[in-house]
Formats: C-alpha cells, structure tokens, sequence
C-alpha cells in the first residue's frame, strides 16, 4: 500500500487563501466567495460532513482577514479545520436570515467570484440581500486558482499515479475472458483501494464494441477472447487524483487493432513531447490530433486531449482548441488521445503528466504497449 502523505498545515491554508486573494485583486474583483466543494477544501481545509441548504461561506478579501460563515449547529466542525487559525469565523442560527448575516462581509456594490459548486439557492439569496452586486463563476475569472501545484501537491499526485499503476500492474493477472465488465470492474475498485486510495471515482472497462463509448460504464457484457478492452479507472489518494487509462487485448490481436493501438501511442508519446512552458493548451491537443489525422482516423478522435486534475478529476487547464492559457510548471493534466471506431473497438492510452522547467514528467510509468491478458 502506498505511504499516506503527511497533512497539509494551517500556514500552507493560510498561504494559499492569501494567494487566492491577491489574484482576486489582479482580477478587478471584490473579493472571492467559496460555499461547500473542492474549493472550500482546498483553500482552507472545511469539508463540512453534510452539505445541506444551510449556508456556508468562506469570504476572501483584500481588506479583511479571511472569513468563514457557518451554521452555528457546525461551528464545531469548522473550528478544527486545518485552516481554522487564519479564519475569522462567525456563525448564524436557524431562524435567522443567513444572506443578511453574509451581507454584513460583502460591499453592497462588490463584483464577487463565486465558486462553481454554489448552489443556485444561495446565489439568489446572496443577490436579493445585495441586489447590486455582481458575480461571475470562478473558472471563468480566476482558471489558474487550483491549476499550478505546489511541489507538496505534486508529491501527491505522484503518489496517487504510482498506486493506480501498481493497480493496472495487477489487473493484468487477472482473468478477463468469460467474465462480465462490472466483474473486472470491480477487481479494479479493490485493486485501487488495496493500493491506499480512499475514494475509487470511476472504473471504465469497455470490452470490444463497448470500448468505442469512450465513457462507457462497466456492464453485463461477458468479456470475449479477442475482444479489445478499454480500461479507465481512478479516484483520490491523500485528496488527489489518479487517472489513468490503458487498452489491453484477450488473445491475439488482428493486424489492424496494433495498428490502431501504435497511432493511438504514437499521438500520445508526440503530445507528451510537446509540453514545456509557455506552450499553449491547445497546441498539446493540436499535436495528438494531428498524428491521429494523418493516419485517417481523424473524425474518430472525439473529445479533448486533455484536463487538469487536481482535488478533482477534471479541473482546469483543458487541453483542447481553442485554450490558449500557456503551461505552467506545477500544473498537473492527462494526456489521453483515442480512436474509437463505432460498433468495433475503441483504443485510448492516457497518463497525468505534470509539466516541469525543462518540459513533462508523466505521473503514471506502466507500459503503453498493448497489454494481452486472458
């Protein structure tokens, strides 16, 4: 089992608030206002055990100390956060107005970030208790907030890699013919867990036909010899992602699945090649589709190149067309380009890479030849 990492400290809260708040203010923002999800968690630690309809609120601006609004009935949570030493908390009762107790720490004319994961609800209460303020969605304003890793967040990420490859390392034993996708499913679940992960986010297995779905959920289909399989699977490791995605074949391959299988390879080790800084998002994806294209399999490459990852599966940076946000060295992303041929097979290959001062270093170390299981 994979070490768990050791916790993240009140002064690493506090640093990233702090640092959340001076980009706010590069912006031409207010302030930043983060409810309940990653965001929450990331910058100060308060994961509340449910979220409910009762507001919670994490206020960041440049002329206060952070502040953390909180039902009274959690206030006890909230105080033995990691982050609770750099908060000024304060707390509202059942019964009271919570969007006039958050009123009293917003300006009346303020133009806010808000973190994605608000609650419509609250949003709309926010807006009647302050109806001249103005708010626009975090990704939008602030895209680089949880993008670039610090080098204690890059040892997670390692950490979680290294387990989800120990996993595929061992899913090659097992047997696949005569068994149902959940079945093997389900061994990846266990293998992920056996390998420190605490939280198992998806297990894609995609047998023949069903591989070309590129996130086809593991069914009832009984796994054939010389079917190509698709395996995708990840989740959270000391509260950061894996994701990773090999193609293994039962039995023998047809001349055209390895020829399908080395173009996918080929696009992902040129996109992977491609990454330093300064280099555009879109220019990684640019590059993997190209290859693809080449070889005559362009309109079978249906989706991005890539995501960041993070606390979160899928977070900014994406690699797409169109992204021109440049890599940053500490930013953490898949690389994962696919051939999917209807009703067939589908093949896609995927590692985290993070990007470094001298280009990429890949997260996940299994081989991307083509794996034959039985």
């Amino acid at each position: 089992m994979t070490e768990a990492p050791s916790a993240f400290t009140e002064q690493d809260h506090a640093d990233r608030m702090d640092r959340a708040t001076r980009d706010t203010i590069a912006a031409g923002l207010s302030g930043l206002l983060v409810t309940p999800g990653p965001d929450l968690t990331w910058l100060c630690g308060y994961r509340p055990t449910a979220i409910t309809e009762r507001l919670t609120l994490l206020v960041l601006t440049p002329e206060s100390e952070p502040r953390l609004l909180v039902p009274a009935l959690e206030r006890p949570d909230a105080e033995a956060c990691p982050g609770a030493g750099a908060l000024r908390l304060s707390d509202w009762r059942d019964g009271q107005d919570p969007y006039a107790a958050a009123a009293g720490l917003l300006r009346p004319q303020g133009r806010y970030g808000i973190s994605d994961s608000t609650w419509a609800l609250h949003l709309l209460g926010l807006q009647e208790a302050l109806p001249l303020t103005t708010y626009r969605a975090l990704t939008t304003v602030l895209p680089m907030l949880r993008a670039v890793k610090d080098e204690h967040e890059v040892a997670r990420m390692a950490a979680a890699g290294a387990a989800a490859d120990a996993a595929y390392e061992e899913i090659l034993s097992v047997r696949f013919t005569g068994r149902r996708e959940r079945d093997v499913a389900a061994d990846l679940a266990r293998l992920l867990r056996a390998h420190g992960h605490s939280q198992v986010d998806f297990t894609v297995v995609g047998s023949g036909p069903n591989g070309a779905d590129p996130h086809h959920e593991a069914g009832d289909r009984v796994i054939r010899r010389g079917d190509m399989v698709v395996l995708d699977f990840g989740g959270l490791l000391g509260g950061y992602g894996s994701d990773t995605t090999r193609t293994v074949h039962v039995g023998p391959a047809t001349d055209e699945e390895r020829r399908v299988h080395d173009i996918v390879r080929t696009a992902q080790q040129a996109a992977f090649e491609a990454v330093r800084p300064g280099v555009a998002c879109q220019d990684i994806d640019r590059t993997a589709r190209t290859v693809i294209e080449v070889a005559g399999y362009g309109e079978y490459f249906v989706h991005r190149t890539g995501h960041g990852i993070g606390v979160t599966t899928h977070e900014p940076p994406y690699l797409v067309e169109g992204e021109q946000l440049p890599l940053v060295p500490g930013m953490c992303f898949s690389i994962e380009p696919g051939i999917y041929l209807p009703g067939r097979f589908g093949v896609r290959i995927e590692d985290i890479v993070t990007c470094t001062e001298d280009g990429g270093r890949r997260l996940n170390n299994t081989s991307r030849e083509m794996a034959f299981v039985e």
